[in-house]
Parts: structure tokens; C-alpha cells; sequence
């Protein structure tokens, strides 16, 4: 027997040159390996049921607070279908030089009614007949003035004249043929509202803003 040959291990294990087997382990790594690749799925499925949970209990107000943001950086109108004088159900109003308007005078301040026309016809309206009031209302208009017209102009021309004097009553006669409306001083006007004041007012009349469809408070 060899003298390099361990106690214990003749026969097949016998050395009989000067190399003897090393006495270790194999190595593991493929153990390594899949533990690292189990390790790594796990922290992966914990993080992603963790936002799962996230998203449950905040009811997922970061997307929805992200698309709100993202179709205002787009100008997304709260409803694209309604604009201006579109708007559904609203009735177009016809411009002030579509419009024809008698200035009657029910005051007994003259040359009241001359005046106004004259101010009316700068702001674009067209002016039919200048003078007094009828009897009926001939120093009985108590307040700045009566507009009055047809019954289709109700929610037409008398709005759009209105806008130049306001605290004016409007009166419709059903029984009234053409579509031109009358201005009937009355006993408290002084004169008609500022043109600039008339003009915003003309402006948000026959351009109405759109009603939202939604609440975009994010924006």
C-alpha cells in the first residue's frame, strides 16, 4: 500500500502514483442561480400586489387625476359639441343691423326719442319710425322704457335691444304683424346703457358660453 493512500481505503481506491483525489464538495452554483432567480420573482410579485392594493384603496384617483391632466394639456372643451350661438336648443338672435326699431317717446321731455334713435343707428341698429308714444302709453311708462314687438321676437330682437337699455320691460302683442319692434321711452330714462357696457352685454348674449358635460376641477 502506498504511503499517500488514506487508512481505510485500499483496493480501488488505492494511489498508487504521487496524485490523490481532492476531498471536497461539488460546486452549487445552479443551486445559486434559481435561488437568486426565486428571490427576485418574489420581490417582484410583493411589490406589484402592493400597488395593486394601493390602487384599490385610493380607487385609482393618480390615473384618474393623470387623465384629467392629460386632456387638459390637450384643451379638451367640456363639451365639444356646444359653442357659441350652437348651443343645443338655443335660438339664434339676429345682429342689431337686422333689426328694425321705432323710438316712440312717452315722456314730455322733447326731442328725447330723436336722440336716441340717433344713438341707436350709431351702434348699428336700423331705426323705422321717430316721434311720440300712442295714447296708451303716453306719459304712463313709469320706468326707463317699454320694448315691444311680435311674438316671435320675444326671445330674438327684443333680448339683443335690451342689452342697450337696461330695466327695460318687454311686452310681446300677439295680434302685432312685421318684426319690427318699438322703444317706448319711459318717464325714468335717462340714457341708453354705455356702449361698452351694451356691447359686453350683446357679446355674451349671441356667444353663450357651452354648458360642461363633466366637472374637470384638476384643471
Amino acid at each position: 500500500m502506498s504511503m499517500l493512500t488514506p487508512p481505510g481505503m485500499g483496493g480501488q481506491y488505492r494511489i498508487t502514483g504521487d496524485k490523490y483525489p481532492r476531498m471536497r464538495r461539488p460546486r452549487r452554483r445552479g443551486r445559486i442561480v434559481l435561488a437568486v432567480v426565486a428571490s427576485t420573482a418574489a420581490i417582484g410579485m410583493v411589490g406589484w400586489g402592493t400597488l395593486q392594493l394601493i390602487d384599490v384603496f385610493t380607487g385609482g384617483d393618480e390615473a384618474s387625476a393623470a387623465g384629467l391632466k392629460s386632456d387638459c394639456g390637450r384643451g379638451v372643451s367640456p363639451s365639444p359639441s356646444a359653442s357659441g350661438s350652437a348651443v343645443a336648443g338655443a335660438v339664434p338672435v339676429p345682429v342689431p343691423g337686422k333689426i328694425t326699431v321705432n323710438v316712440l317717446n312717452a315722456t314730455t321731455k322733447a326731442g328725447l326719442a330723436k336722440r336716441t334713435a340717433d344713438e341707436l343707428a350709431k351702434r348699428g341698429f336700423k331705426i323705422g319710425d321717430v316721434g311720440n308714444a300712442a295714447k296708451e302709453y303716453d306719459k304712463k311708462v313709469k320706468g326707463t322704457g317699454i320694448l315691444l314687438g311680435p311674438s316671435a321676437s320675444l326671445k330674438t330682437s327684443l333680448p339683443v335691444l335690451g342689452t342697450q337699455l337696461g330695466g327695460a320691460e318687454r311686452r310681446t302683442d300677439a295680434a302685432r304683424k312685421g318684426a319690427e319692434i318699438d322703444l317706448i321711452i319711459g318717464n325714468a330714462f335717462k340714457s341708453l346703457s354705455p356702449r361698452a357696457t351694451a356691447d359686453k352685454a350683446l357679446t355674451t348674449l349671441t356667444s353663450p358660453k357651452p354648458t360642461p358635460t363633466g366637472t374637470n376641477r384638476h384643471c
